[in-house]
């Protein structure tokens, strides 16, 4: 191929051996998706591929024509973990496609917790594991629940629901609960939510934020490491709380409810995230020329454009 892009630490690092191998003039594009100091200190380094990574990236990521984070936190934190010079870092967020969701979160839902009149609802969605911990929201949801009537939706799956289901039982939530698992449409859940929360530890970007708040839901979330204050405009667009703080996570979901903000402010800003802006940017990281079925971009055309910062979306 003519160019090609590569996203997570182990592909990245195989792609850019892989081109040496082959002796192509392919151009290379290496994505970093994660937070590597979180990946490199967590649970993940007892496997014996990871204890030598970030040596590894710090060796073989320059050799890539560009390199590219998903916000600037995960890519300042790739210059700190791994010693790439940071001026060769591009921030491109991850896309999100708000027409598609538009779509799509107008599809009917027949749950009664959805319905006119009900309490509201506090939604969660990702992979039940640690990092995303979802303990600490249930516990703000058994805070929230002291002072006034509301359920609370997991949508996802994954190792932490033996752990999850035991810790509402608990905290006895299991008549205001609901975890369904995956669902092909999170969207319809989105836009009839009170509010969406994101409890995470780290997150190299949040995208699941962005997709709430293309479905216009106002969002609570942890200003965990990573990209979520970027995605929220260091709290303009939604609630950021401590990590693992379950007192300050109720308090900012209540008031989320209580004061839902503009709307239309939040799709505004979930706008900012679209495919053809993402397009181009990568077009240009990779030195190549802007694809005609792609529209005009000046901003994005210009030089340097997407590097090495795209803070000031």
């Amino acid at each position: 191929p003519d160019a090609l892009i590569a996203a997570k630490t182990h592909t990245n690092l195989v792609a850019v051996w892989a081109r040496q191998l082959a002796g192509v003039p392919t151009r290379l594009l290496v994505s970093q998706h994660s937070m590597l100091s979180e990946e490199i200190a967590g649970p993940e380094v007892r496997k014996w591929r990871w204890r030598y990574a970030a040596k590894l990236v710090a060796r073989t990521y320059p050799l890539a024509d560009a390199i590219v984070a998903v916000s600037d936190a995960a890519a300042d934190d790739l210059a700190a973990s791994a010693r790439v010079p940071r001026r060769r870092i591009a921030t491109i967020h991850n896309p999100v496609d708000a027409g598609r969701i538009a779509v799509l979160r107008g599809e009917p839902m027949q749950h009664p917790w959805f319905a006119a009149g009900m309490p509201p609802v506090v939604l969660g969605a990702g992979r039940l594991r640690a990092s995303k911990d979802f303990q600490t929201l249930l516990r703000a949801f058994a805070e929230l629940r002291r002072v006034r009537p509301a359920r609370l939706v997991i949508l996802g799956e994954g190792p932490e629901r033996a752990a999850l289901a035991a810790e509402a039982r608990r905290l006895d939530l299991c008549e205001d609960l609901w975890m369904p698992g995956f669902v092909d449409n999170p969207f319809a859940y989105m836009a009839r939510a009170g509010v969406f929360v994101l409890s995470s530890r780290h997150e190299a970007l949040g995208n699941v934020l962005v997709e709430a708040l293309a479905c216009g839901c106002p969002v609570v979330a942890t200003d965990c490491p990573g990209g979520v204050s970027e995605i929220l405009q260091g709290g303009a667009v939604g609630g950021l709380v401590p990590v693992g703080d379950p007192a300050a996570l109720s308090a900012a979901i209540l008031a989320a409810l209580d004061r839902p903000g503009d709307r239309e402010s939040r799709l505004r800003r979930a706008d900012d995230f679209c495919p053809d802006r993402a397009a181009h940017r990568y077009l240009a990281a990779l030195g190549l020329a802007l694809s005609a079925e792609v529209g005009a971009d000046p901003a994005a055309a210009a030089p340097g454009a997407g590097i090495p910062r795209t803070s000031d979306l």
